[in-house]
């Protein structure tokens, strides 16, 4: 046996997996605590070559049922300690990714402070909240592992005690008992509202105070205000792509929270205010403006007749209640008792807090120059509004043509629609677009489909008039593949009076809500330059893209990846993004890029950062945007800290990307691209032959991973597969990648790689794009972590389940074959002596946590083939559920 590296010790794993123990022998007894402790004792030495790998721990065999819920759970529950304890050690900081290191890197390139500027001024840097199932852990377990890491840092602050008066190691503790205690599997299925509110509590206790923070710490830094271009985006009661329960209700229902929870903040931080602004006249010197204000609040309280500021935040305060009353459709906790009117719209708030800042800065020397917490509220108007996160919508092309058929048909219009070619189809389409005529007719009926989008494109409308031009701006087309897609959607919001065409010929149609082509799989993301050049050509909509100043075009990481694979699918998106730079400047449109990204490598996963550096020049300049999902986005902003540094990484990421200069040779680049395409076609034959090549091959995967109970756990609000075919092209993403990560093969991450790469004959040149091509540096380094994460071994007793053991054994040669070539060649080519020597701190990460992860891949399987075999016990299902969940847990960034 070869024994393992040294493993650095975490020392609050250390402290945290110490008071879990204390915890499971209190409340699980001695007895579970003894062989919990057994089963990890001995599956660390089998890691540190001390015992026999291949050996199956006995203690295992020794669980009861009930032995094996509560000791899966004690599993699960130190991997979501190891989790928190890593994050504050900084084991995913990376190197460069603050403003402060952004600008100094500039600067050393020669570009100056004043540039950076320049492009913030246009710059849209926006991350997009969605709900895609992928986040196995209840809200409640999140909750507590957040109150552990504030705990955390009193304890790291020197404090003893909680502002309560608890001690803080007696308060750590209560919490890891309250997780043992908690429920970790939701009982029912997530509906859409259940989304709804889970993301918003990210919004309100995150997003609210961390984004106006970062602002007032990067002004301190640039010396001057920066305009609002990091914001907030979502698209959780928006998006219907294969969801049915996304409706008008769902969206309204969204939103009026929405409106609830940023405008009751508004009111906490008014009511803080006014309670600190205490100037009085009789002392201070007080503008005009400030007088007037308070003067008009309808504070006539005698008490206050000498403090302006008070009196006039009573009246905002006031019209703030009277706000939440008009748009959510009651009062707040607190109402005021003055009578006031509603603002129409956030910018008269706005307004109103600014003549207070300026009263305040104009006052003594200087001593209120300084933003503090009105300055902070002013930012946070500004990026919330009265809608919190400006919400996407999203549909399927498929649904879109559908409902356009019947109502062209409906009116009389195209008895056909869907029988036309493309060229007839977009000549149609902009036939209708060159009218204001209305195609819909109240004395019609529409089928079921055609009602419900008409619905919610009529909520969309509704909106715009209640919470203004912020709160929808974006129409995502899933499977978009022509001009006729992107026209179908202005019809559809022409229908609602969202799209107008002009009065006078020469002007530009208007349309507050961008259409946005979303390109999904290897042939779309090819096809996606001439797409965009013919709609570009038409010269309505190129009036109405030229008045707006800029067109995004989404491309999607997942779909893309299950139809070509990995090395297939990340090249496809560099090659599509990069060749859409010159049409769009040809056009002297600024293009925004929305990277659709989920949290598995196989996804999009990965380093944000290290992704963004890597995109090829000239498609950031200064706007993109990125979506966040499912285990994301606890992971990325569960707390303020780490909300802040990975917002901040982002957006250092964008600076350095848009700014740095290329220093690139052009010829290299090229010859790289070259070899590129021929690596990418090897990977990709390889992938499909495995993947599609055989139709047993579903069958292989269905029976080897755990896909059917991934499907049964409760972890969002849409079905795991857009239809009821069993094929892997009708399979959505995540349950491909999240199945393949629980039988620890992770298959979407690397498959084809390693065959592509062995079979290119220049390893030297390889060397040379792993050593100074960003692109292929950031492709390894994700598939180096997945390859980390797998394990061969485990995989073969999955593989194992398979029922025809002829054939899964084929199909499992061929993968573990295929994993032990691609970890060879990636070694070689990075010149390492083992996965992740370059990476210490992942490294350490990951190798702590594996001894942690195969207990629960060896329950999961043994309660498989029990539940597989027919038993019946609802503990034996609850069991695998719970092992998904740990597992999950423990890997990070598996769906």
């Amino acid at each position: 046996m070869t024994k393992s590296l040294t493993v650095r010790q975490n020392p609050d794993i250390k402290y945290l997996g110490k008071l879990l123990g204390d915890v499971i022998r209190s409340y699980g007894g001695e007895e579970l605590y003894r062989r919990t402790e057994y089963i990890r004792s001995t599956s660390v030495d089998r890691h540190r070559g001390l015992a026999d790998a291949d050996a199956i721990d006995p203690g295992l065999d020794a669980l009861s049922l009930d032995e094996t819920l509560a000791f899966v759970r004690g599993f699960m529950l130190f991997s979501l300690l190891a989790n928190l304890a890593e994050d504050r050690q900084g084991v995913s900081a990376e190197k460069g990714a603050t403003v402060v290191e952004a600008i100094e890197l500039l600067a050393s390139q020669g570009v100056d402070k004043q540039a950076v500027l320049n492009l913030l001024d246009e710059a849209l840097i926006a991350p997009v909240l969605t709900a895609h199932p992928t986040e196995v852990r209840r809200k409640s377990t999140i909750d507590h592992k957040s109150r552990i890491a504030e705990l955390l840092l009193m304890k790291d602050a020197g404090e003893a005690e909680t502002p309560q008066g608890d001690m803080l190691d007696d308060a750590i503790l209560r919490q890891i008992a309250l997780l043992w205690q908690t429920r970790p599997l939701r009982r029912e299925r997530l509906f859409v509202t259940d989304e709804v509110q889970i993301s918003q509590s990210y919004m309100k206790d995150v997003f609210l105070p961390v984004l106006p923070r970062l602002y007032a710490k990067w002004e301190g830094i640039l010396g001057t205000r920066l305009p609002s271009f990091l914001k907030l985006n979502s698209w959780i009661g928006g998006d219907r792509d294969g969801n049915p329960f996304v409706d008008a209700g769902a969206m309204e229902e969204a939103l009026s929270r929405a409106a609830e929870t940023v405008i009751g903040y508004y009111l906490m931080c008014v009511h803080t205010l006014g309670a600190e602004l205490s100037i009085s006249t009789e002392l201070a010197e007080v503008p005009d403006a400030v007088i007037a204000l308070a003067e008009a609040s309808g504070d006539d309280s005698l008490s206050r007749k000498d403090e302006p500021y008070r009196r006039a935040l009573s009246g905002i305060y006031a019209r703030l209640s009277a706000t939440h009353l008009k748009l959510c459709g009651h009062v707040p906790g607190r109402p005021s008792p003055i009578p006031a009117e509603a603002y129409d719209n956030p910018q008269q708030l706005r307004d109103e807090l600014v003549i207070l800042a300026r009263g305040l800065k104009s006052a003594g020397k200087g001593v209120f120059a300084t933003s503090g917490a009105l300055g902070r509220l002013i930012r946070t108007v500004e990026l919330f509004g009265f809608h919190l996160a400006t919400l996407d919508m999203r549909q399927n092309s498929r649904v879109h043509e559908r409902v356009i058929a019947e109502l062209l048909k409906q009116a009389g219009v195209e008895e056909d629609y869907l029988g036309l070619d493309e060229p007839a189809r977009v000549k149609r389409l902009r036939a209708e677009l060159g009218n204001n005529r209305p195609l819909i007719s109240p004395w019609l009926d529409y089928s079921e489909e055609t009602a419900k989008e008409l619905s919610i494109i009529g909520a969309a409308a509704e909106a715009h008039r209640k919470y203004g031009p912020e709160v929808i701006t974006n129409y995502n087309i899933s499977n978009g593949e022509s001009i006729s897609d992107i026209l179908e959607v202005y019809v559809l919001l022409m229908e609602a009076g969202l799209y107008r065409a002009p009065a006078d010929a020469g002007k530009a149609p208007t349309c507050p809500v961008m259409a946005v082509p979303l390109f999904e799989t290897v042939a779309d993301l090819e096809n996606a330059p001439d797409v965009m050049t013919g709609f570009f050509a038409i010269p309505e909509i190129y009036a109405l893209t030229k008045a707006r100043g800029h067109q995004e075009v989404m491309i999607g990481y997942s779909d893309s990846n299950k139809d070509g694979g990995y090395l297939t699918s990340t090249w496809s998106l560099f090659k599509a993004s990069d060749a859409l730079i010159p049409i769009f400047k040809d056009a002297g449109i600024k293009m925004q890029l929305f990277h659709g990204r989920g949290g598995a490598v196989g996804r999009g996963g990965g380093s944000a950062f290290g992704a963004i550096k890597a995109q090829p020049k000239g498609t950031v300049a200064g706007r993109i945007r990125i979506t966040e999902q499912g285990e994301v986005i606890a992971a990325k902003y569960g707390t303020e800290a780490g909300a802040e540094s990975n917002l901040e990484a982002m957006t250092s990421a964008v600076l350095i990307n848009s700014l740095e200069p290329d220093q690139t040779d052009a010829n290299i680049q090229a010859d790289f691209a070259i070899a590129m395409d021929k690596i990418s076609q090897v990977a990709f034959t390889e992938y499909r032959d495995l993947v599609y090549g055989d139709d047993a091959f579903r069958t292989f995967f269905r029976q080897m991973t755990p896909l059917t109970e991934i499907a049964k756990l409760k972890i969002g609000s849409r079905p795991a597969s857009r239809t009821k075919s069993d094929k892997i092209e009708d399979l959505r993403a995540i349950p491909w990648v999240f199945s393949w990560a629980q039988a620890r093969v992770m298959l979407p991450g690397w498959y084809g790689v390693g065959q592509a790469l062995a079979a290119f004959d220049d390893k030297a040149k390889l060397k040379d794009m792993a050593q100074s091509w960003p692109f292929f540096q950031a492709s390894l380094s994700n598939m180096e972590m997945v390859l980390a994460k797998s394990d061969m071994g485990i995989a073969a007793r999955y593989a194992g389940l398979v029922e025809d053991q002829d054939m899964g054994q084929a199909f499992f040669g061929r993968i573990r074959s295929g994993w032990y070539q691609t970890r060879d060649i990636l070694l070689e080519i990075t010149d390492q002596p083992h996965l992740l020597a370059k990476n210490p701190s992942l490294f350490n990460s990951i190798e702590l946590r594996l001894p942690y992860i195969e207990p629960l891949n060896h329950l999961q399987i043994e309660l498989m083939k029990r539940l597989r075999a027919g038993e019946d016990d609802p503990r034996i299902g609850e069991g695998i559920q719970l092992s998904l969940n740990a597992i999950a847990t423990a890997l990070r960034n598996s769906g």
